[in-house]
């Protein structure tokens, strides 16, 4: 754990293991704050952190870890190296859209991240085990218990057919088997003050149905609650898996020059003012600025710029950015911990820890359900009897009537029915969300915001005009421009020599191809050199002039990027390209205006580039973003209302996470599908409308198995007071709510999310 002496006591940091959603975080936050000289709790899900202020003249850590551990939870000293781990995967590429022209494709460098530091449990927690870390679900301490009651469940439905007349007492036994851990931590949360937890709710809903000789039922609903709670921590496993490795767009070392030689260096020991060499295709080890050289700097990894950008002596660089082309000397202005990725882990953590966790409905009702319902069967058992001289029998038989109207059989299923349903319903057409929490906030959005490139766009620039000078014909100068970018995996390159192959245009035979730094390609095509470059290259060498430059300019103003082909002073001609809008973006548009929801473009791309597409999908835009800048925009657009944050690239992590709901195109990088909460599989904008009808036929769908279920509890509850139903009258209440609910929810099997309403 890492501690820090401040005014008032030491700041504490833990990791907790076992945290699967808002409810946990809530009751190691309550049962954490009791503790007298705690203050400042801070609890991170996703981060599986645990941070607070501690007057150890009041409390012991040790008593700190004692309390999560009673809770079912494992605790364990943060250090530094966890706390580098909470990162995001991916390589650091975005699909590549417009912008200025550079020569050479890249590669990446890519390390392996260690462990994260893990907690211990106590004996007998069904939540997670740190040692359960990267096992599949059936593996773990939770999916063998799961396994384990179903296995019950079954031996004890086959008991019942073959000898009826002990076939209960099998479904007692999976009953308590399966209730026991979740009895424990109810006790556990009772002791620290916490006596209604969802925990406490179920042992006394299965306790009661075994009073009342339910056992079949109280198995049932022992049995779908022990799945519900693997399925959550099965989603957050592979979320933290994904915040476990940004570190990776860092390299683990640098080659540091001393006195002019050089000597490889751990990337998170070099300090201000150090130079470091940086050769093409690796990956800038820390923030810095040019001292020697220039090149394409590929910045899609911090910004989400779709293109290469053109990096000389003066200007700034950013670690996790891969240089494309030319041997560059960098000097090192900030340190490790302070450098851009190190930055953005910190937003996400901050995204994380600023989001109010959306608790599940069933625990926020239970605080007073529950204790509603036990309090009015204790007063119908003794009130009668002891005030009205009434028969205990007939007052026993009733409360437990009213103990079994109270078990929350349809409650518990009705929302995770709906739940499923929608998750099932979306999942066929390629709509992801992770869990009820996301459905919940994706119906209530009013804003949406949205990446640009890869997202509103394809992410892969096309050619879309090809102008020729003189004599020259479009199938010369493709055939020309082809054979010079020949076996390049450039973005722009790759267009070039799609159109060419769109045309059937052979590339011309090509050699000795050379990367001019910022500028552009020049090989010997045939028996003289050709170029391919940035429209002020070519007019600065003699191939393009002054008319014809306008052309360019004229291009690019459209938003496009616009190349040079010539060959010694002879101008061949022009080829822009653009990354074009998803063929349904417009609709997309049209429709989110039409359900009430405003949609923006937030992104890193120019201005000029994001104003030609915003205008052409009737959107409102903000350019040159970074991750913090995206994060900013939408806590604003927050204060207005739910606000869903559509990305597919690393530097959209922060912005995803602080969003209500993050959704990440199938297309994109591995962290924006690990750190968003719901994805976009077939990479159709119109599946953004889509997924937020959904999410509201879901909720509309909840809202309807809660009346059922509370409204058949409350006419059965005062007909059981008034001895006008009986315990079998209320078995079918309780079976015939659930059944309804159950119905009800799979409706949304049949759900068209796509028709428009």
């Amino acid at each position: 754990m890492t501690q820090t002496e401040i005014d008032g006591g030491t700041a504490c940091d833990w990791t907790v293991s076992g945290m699967d959603c808002g409810s946990c975080a809530t009751k190691v936050r309550s049962a954490v704050a009791r503790l007298p000289g705690v203050s400042d709790v801070e609890i991170g899900i996703m981060t599986e952190r645990l941070r607070l202020t501690l007057d150890e003249t009041q409390t012991a850590r040790d008593k700190v870890e004692k309390t999560v551990r009673s809770l079912g939870y494992g605790i364990a000293p943060r250090t530094d190296a966890a706390k580098k781990e909470f990162v995001i995967p991916g390589d650091g590429k975005d699909p590549h859209g417009d912008g200025d022209h550079t020569g050479h494709d890249h590669t990446s460098n890519s390390e392996t991240s260690a462990p994260a530091a893990t907690g211990h449990g106590s004996p007998g927690h069904v939540h997670d085990d740190p040692a359960d870390r990267g096992k599949s679900w059936y593996r773990t301490g939770k999916g063998q218990l799961v396994i384990f009651t179903a296995l019950l469940l079954a031996a004890a439905w086959s008991v019942e057919l073959i000898a009826p007349q002990i076939g209960s007492w099998a479904f007692v036994a999976a009953c308590l088997i399966g209730v026991a851990p979740v009895a424990r931590r109810a006790i556990a949360a009772l002791r620290v003050g916490q006596p209604f937890t969802i925990e406490s709710l179920m042992t006394i809903a299965a306790v009661g149905a075994l009073f009342i000789g339910a056992a079949e039922e109280a198995a049932l609903v022992v049995f779908l609650f022990a799945v519900g709670e693997v399925l959550e921590g099965v989603a957050a496993g592979k979320a933290r898996d994904g915040i476990r490795a940004l570190a990776n767009l860092v390299p683990k070392t640098a080659l540091l020059e001393t006195d002019g030689v050089t000597r490889e260096v751990p990337a998170a020991s070099l300090a201000v003012g150090q130079i470091v060499l940086v050769r093409p295709g690796d990956r800038i080890p820390a923030d810095g600025e040019i001292v020697d050289g220039t090149s394409g700097i590929d910045e899609s990894p911090v910004t989400g710029e779709s293109v290469p950008v053109t990096r000389g002596p003066g200007e700034g660089v950013f670690a996790g950015s891969i240089n494309t082309e030319a041997v560059l000397r960098v000097t090192v202005t900030k340190a490790a911990e302070d450098n851009t990725i190190s930055r953005i882990i910190r937003l996400v953590e901050e995204a994380e820890e600023a989001r109010a966790p959306t608790e599940r409905f069933i625990d926020r009702f239970s605080r007073w359900y529950m204790p509603a319902i036990v309090a009015i069967a204790a007063l119908v058992i003794v009130v009668p009897p002891l005030a009205f001289g009434q028969a205990w029998d007939t007052w026993i038989y009733r409360g437990l009537a009213l103990l079994l109207i109270g078990c929350p059989c349809a409650l518990v299923i009705s929302v995770p029915a709906s739940i499923a349903s929608a998750m099932s319903t979306g999942a066929r057409r390629g709509l992801l969300m992770k869990g009820g929490a996301v459905i919940e906030a994706a119906a209530q959005v009013s804003h949406i915001a949205f990446d640009k490139t890869g997202t509103l766009t394809h992410g892969r620039p096309r050619v879309t005009d090809v102008v020729t000078f003189g004599a020259t014909t479009q199938a010369e100068l493709l055939a020309v421009a082809a054979g010079v970018e020949s076996g390049s995996s450039h973005p722009l390159a790759k267009a070039i020599l799609s159109k060419a192959e769109e045309g059937g245009i052979t590339p011309l035979v090509a050699g000795d191809a050379k990367a001019l730094p910022g500028s552009g390609v020049v090989a010997s095509v045939g028996s003289a050199l050709a170029w391919v470059t940035s429209p002020r290259y070519a007019t600065d060498n003699g191939g393009l002039d002054a008319e014809n430059l306008k052309k360019a300019t004229a291009f690019e103003e459209e938003g496009k990027t616009a190349v040079a082909v010539y060959r010694e002073n002879q101008p061949l001609g022009l080829i822009a390209m653009r990354d074009e809008p998803r063929a349904d973006a417009a609709d997309a548009v049209r429709q989110l205006s039409a359900m009430g929801i405003t949609p923006v473009i937030l992104t890193g791309d120019n201005p000029r580039t994001a104003a030609a597409i915003a205008g052409s999908l009737g959107m409102q835009f903000q350019a040159n973003m970074m991750p913090e800048d995206k994060l900013a925009a939408i806590r604003t657009m927050s204060e207005q209302g739910g606000v869903m944050m559509i990305g597919d690239g690393i530097n959209d992590a922060p912005a995803l996470k602080q969003a209500s709901v993050g959704v990440a195109m199938g297309s994109g990088t591995d962290v924006a599908l690990e750190t968003a909460d719901a994805a976009i599989l077939r990479d159709r904008v119109t599946d953004i409308p889509a997924t937020i009808r959904l999410s509201r036929a879901a909720m509309a769908n909840i809202r309807q198995n809660v009346t059922l279920a509370l409204g058949l509890k409350a006419v059965f509850l005062v007909t059981t007071i008034f001895g006008l139903t009986g315990l079998w009258i209320a078995i079918m209440a309780d079976t015939g709510a659930t059944v309804l609910v159950t119905l009800n929810a799979l409706r949304l099997l049949r759900f068209e999310p796509e028709r428009e309403a």
